[in-house]
């Protein structure tokens, strides 16, 4: 219904809305640096994080990795690989973890932390998956792209470990993700076993910063590693600081200032 007035309406100032979000990144995306990921999930930070005046010169990178995985979940996945004949495979695998609140989405493996040629036969490999909060694990979708010159692989099981959660799930399979083998599938839906599920006290994570003096010969390449002493004499697991032998050979240089983020 229309309806009109002697009295022109006040025209009300437009007041424009609009919000700027900052997704700082400062990692390597690429297979043979930092973690050997491709693809990042970023989270926003604040303001002050990122800008640059004088009023935030003293935010270092290490803070702002620290305001970061406050907001996100980094999780170790341990693949194993049957110890059949031609169990292993060339192809490109890749998961997706499921929560209860979201999922990862789709999560190349490109480099393992423990061999340089990954799912062959037997053999147990490590990867890092970093994501935003997605809740409590549901389950994994795991699979391949079936390209390469030997693409069958048998998969033995999955183990899924998130440390600022502590939760550490065992995902079984022990089937073929083969075109010719078993139903012919190359990826499968696993849920976790229950009774293989680790519960312990959640990781914290830590700001390090190492000052190396500027005395000659005071650098070194060797795995400099970390151990926190609590006031009651608990102390945390060893820690590397290093996540692999070019970070050895790049960082605790003679006179130089390194910061990590630990999780113990």
């Amino acid at each position: 219904r229309l309806l009109t007035s002697k009295r022109a309406p006040r025209e009300e100032p437009v007041v424009p809305l609009f919000t700027t979000y900052y997704f700082p990144c400062q990692r390597w995306l690429a297979v043979e640096e930092d973690d050997g990921q491709i693809a990042r999930e970023l989270v926003p930070v604040d303001e002050a994080f990122v800008k640059k005046d004088s009023e935030n010169d003293g935010q270092s990178p290490a803070t702002l990795g620290l305001e970061q995985k406050a907001k996100s979940t980094t999780y170790t996945v341990k693949v194993k690989t049957g110890d059949k004949k031609n169990a292993g495979t060339d192809a490109n695998v890749f998961i997706i973890l499921y929560g209860s609140k979201d999922d990862t989405g789709i999560v190349s493996l490109k480099a393992s932390k423990i061999n340089k040629n990954k799912f062959e036969r037997g053999k147990v490999d490590e990867f890092t998956v970093e994501s935003v909060d997605i809740g409590d694990l549901k389950k994994i979708k795991i699979g391949h792209d079936n390209k390469g010159n030997s693409t069958g692989w048998f998969l033995e099981w999955v183990e899924i470990d998130a440390p600022s959660v502590g939760q550490c799930l065992k995902f079984p399979c022990g089937r073929w993700l083969d075109k010719s083998e078993d139903d012919g599938a190359v990826e499968r839906i696993i849920f976790p076993a229950e009774l293989q599920t680790i519960e312990y006290i959640p990781f914290v994570p830590y700001e390090i910063t190492v000052y190396t003096s500027d005395i000659f010969g005071a650098g070194t390449d060797a795995d400099v590693f970390i151990v926190l002493y609590g006031s009651d004499g608990i102390c945390t697991q060893q820690k590397s600081l290093c996540l692999n032998k070019r970070e050895q050979r790049m960082y605790f240089e003679r006179n130089s200032v390194n910061q990590f983020i630990v999780e113990v």
